[in-house]
């Protein structure tokens, strides 16, 4: 087998009070990839959409990640990687992460799985470094191992999958760019140990509330009180956004990542389209673009499509 065709699904990071640990992967949309063996020990970047993202391998995420990967095979072959992306760079779900996991995984197969999805998870974090200047895994991970994923520990790297309930989501991304990079910077270095009591003591309601599929128990505890205070001004209406999603019924919910889209969670998928038609009659009175998806959690990640 020398090529393959893959899916790499967007992602939600961060889960509100989850930030830095807390993801997971979406239905739609997804980026589509084909990663094939060459013979030059290399990775070259095909780009067939219209984001002209960067073509050298060291400055393109999915590039980076596959050059990390060569670095741990004793094999004098590489890789050449098409990309079509349907998740807007910048977009705040997880567009770096698509890129970066999908190439990795869709390489893996290519090598009859010789990696694990811990190791998998390493390089496409080597990717994601290009795109933040920093190596995190709460994108990546949900990415390839699907569902929701906790990232315990980055060193050693310690990723628990999570059980949940049926789970709609409902996201907004509004056409304006919020840098990743840019975003962390605005962060506190220091937080009050009463907020930070409070955000483990959600953290960890929430985590159990998922396992027990007690969607009482998830809304309660989508509550941060560290980072969306801070990030949320970023995101015109975000506010209205979030308090009108909750009276339309929404678990609750808050920025995807770094922003600017936000996500909204629903029990059911009528109320999932209900807080959709809020975000746009929202939306719909400013003269910022918007694009808004509706879909499920993907429980299962990467999708291989063709061999």
């Amino acid at each position: 087998m020398s090529e393959i065709s893959i899916l790499s699904p967007a992602t939600v990071a961060n889960v509100v009070c989850g930030f830095d640990c807390l993801g997971f992967a979406l239905s739609a949309p997804c980026d589509e990839m084909t990663v094939r063996i060459i013979e030059k020990k290399t990775v070259r970047i095909v780009n067939r959409d219209q984001f002209n993202l960067p073509t050298e391998p060291e400055k393109n995420v999915a590039g980076a990640a596959l050059l990390s990967m060569l670095k741990a095979i004793d094999e004098n072959f590489g890789f050449e990687v098409e990309i079509t992306k349907h998740i807007k760079p910048g977009s705040g779900i997880g567009s770096s992460a698509a890129s970066a996991a999908g190439a990795v995984v869709a390489a893996n197969e290519l090598l009859d799985e010789r990696f694990s999805k811990l190791e998998l998870i390493e390089f496409a974090m080597d990717g994601e470094k290009v795109a933040s200047d920093d190596r995190h895994a709460d994108n990546v991970a949900p990415c390839i191992f699907g569902g929701f994923t906790l990232v315990r520990s980055l060193a050693p790297l310690d990723v628990v999958t999570l059980n949940f309930p049926p789970l709609f989501v409902t996201v907004i991304h509004p056409q304006i760019e919020i840098k990743t990079s840019e975003a962390r910077r605005m962060l506190p270095l220091q937080v009050s140990l009463k907020d930070a009591i409070r955000q483990w003591s959600n953290v960890g309601a929430l985590v159990s509330g998922l396992q027990k599929g007690n969607y009482e128990l998830i809304s309660r505890s989508l509550e941060d009180f560290i980072v969306e205070t801070v990030r949320k001004s970023l995101i015109p209406k975000f506010d209205a956004i979030k308090n009108k999603s909750l009276k339309a019924g929404a678990l609750g919910g808050g920025i995807s990542g770094s922003g600017p889209s936000v996500f909204m969670l629903s029990e059911t998928s009528v109320t999932a389209r209900k807080v959709e038609n809020v975000m746009r009659e929202i939306y719909s009175e400013t003269a910022i673009d918007f694009n808004i998806y509706v879909t499920k959690i993907n429980a299962e990640g990467i999708k291989i499509l063709e061999k």
